[in-house]
């Protein structure tokens, strides 16, 4: 899938998602595409799961508790989903909860990047690079945002 297919065909669920949570639909897109590397990831084509969200925690209106255990060195448990939409909403909801930092800035795509990669959303133990990240939603972001202007899907 190109990064445009992927912008076209998820844009209306980020939308849908950044509504009800009030976030920036581009920057959750964002994050999903960094995510899932643009739909490609074992996760978001077969779990549904384009944020890469482990099973911590109880069910809730958009997971029934469902995961499946990842092929890493880790073995970490990850949110199977009935939906893209419902991990889409899953998401904001998430950020709009436990993130609410990040959350009061996503309009602001820097602030809402140096704000996630330097929360505990990012977990350096399983190998992630906090600046790396921050910079990944940056870049990606860009990316989306071009696309959306040019194919006006707002």
């Amino acid at each position: 899938m190109t990064k445009e297919q992927f912008t076209t065909m998820y844009y209306p669920l980020a939308k849908k998602a950044g509504d009800r949570f009030g976030m920036n639909p581009e920057i959750i897109l964002a994050q999903a595409a960094l995510e899932s590397g643009w739909g490609s990831s074992y996760g978001a084509r077969v779990r549904k799961n384009f944020f890469g969200i482990t099973a911590a925690g109880g069910p809730n209106e958009f997971w029934d508790g469902s995961f499946s255990v990842g092929q890493n060195q880790y073995a970490l448990k990850f949110r199977v989903y009935k939906s893209e939409q419902d991990s889409f909403y899953d998401f904001a909801r998430l950020i709009s909860s436990k993130y609410k930092t990040a959350h009061a800035v996503s309009s602001d795509s820097t602030a809402y990047a140096q704000a996630i990669a330097y929360s505990p959303y990012i977990a350096e133990a399983n190998g992630d690079s906090r600046e790396g990240y921050r910079k990944g939603i940056l870049s990606t972001f860009n990316s989306i945002s071009d696309i959306v202007k040019k194919k006006a899907l707002q």
